[in-house]
């Protein structure tokens, strides 16, 4: 079943790369008591996210705490030093906290997992974007196959 708006998001556990190495992060850690903008791309440094999707949601990040959202999470089916490399190469590390949801158990527990064994890369998650206050879904933006417009930053950003 895939999640929808008032639902909670599951508990799961994220590794995030940090200034000692790779560190473990829960939902509850990363979303609670917090307004947070999510998005999530199929893979890093795939030529979609890393030419529009990552920069939009970085080059927005002040018009984005301005409307309240206390942080900007980007998830991926990669681990987490793919996750902590692409933030860096993209300029992204500062405004943008990169979550490796290496497994895809996250993709799975929300229902938006994508089946791309037939390019090659396993299962990923479905591009999509989401409002999330206090662990609870109040906005989300699921991406068609081969679109690239709800989970743009300027569409959430409009939400707002």
């Amino acid at each position: 079943m895939t999640i929808k708006v008032g639902d909670k998001l599951p508990e799961a556990t994220f590794m995030e790369m940090s200034a000692d190495g790779p560190k473990p992060v829960t939902t509850a850690q990363v979303f609670g008591g917090k307004t947070v903008a999510l998005f999530a791309v199929p893979g890093a440094y795939t030529p979609t996210c890393s030419a529009r999707h990552l920069p939009g949601f970085v080059d927005k990040a002040g018009d984005f705490k301005s409307k309240g959202v206390d942080d900007i999470v980007c998830t991926s089916v990669n681990d987490v030093f793919v996750m902590g490399a692409w933030g860096k190469s993209s300029h992204a590390d500062e405004t943008v906290r990169m979550l490796a949801d290496g497994n895809g158990a996250f993709a799975q527990a929300l229902g938006l997992e994508l089946d791309a064994t037939g390019f090659g890369m396993g299962k990923r998650s479905q591009r999509y974007s989401m409002l999330v206050k206090d662990g609870v879904v109040a906005e989300l933006n699921v991406e068609q196959g081969g679109e690239f417009k709800v989970s743009a930053a300027d569409y959430l950003l409009g939400q707002l």
